[in-house]
């Protein structure tokens, strides 16, 4: 199973406490809570979400240009396109615990 339930610790620890709270309300006032992903398709539907741009695991930052207000259908979607694309870079490990390099396999 996998999703917000298997995540470790708090939100808070896991820094979405206090400041993170005040810029995703910043995000959604400035985006007039209107999901960007719709709106560059040319559909309006409300945002009811915040989400990094660039993702904090691959380096982006809590700045509100980094955030965007967002759908949930439209999150899910990008979460799961940067998981897949997270998971093709991730070396194979073989039963010896060591990666494979692409003339092994």
């Amino acid at each position: 199973m996998s999703g917000w339930k298997d995540r470790q610790g708090s939100a808070h620890s896991r820094g979405y406490g206090a400041t993170w709270r005040k810029r995703r309300v910043a995000a959604l006032r400035r985006d007039m809570r209107l999901c960007q992903p719709c709106l560059q398709a040319g559909r309006t539907t409300e945002a009811k979400e915040v989400d990094h741009i660039i993702n904090r695991a691959a380096g982006g930052d809590e700045s509100l240009e980094n955030l965007q207000s967002i759908c949930t259908p439209c999150h899910a979607e990008k979460t799961k396109r940067e998981a897949m694309a997270a998971k093709s870079t991730r070396p194979v490990i073989g039963l010896d615990g060591w990666p494979i390099t692409q003339g092994e396999k």
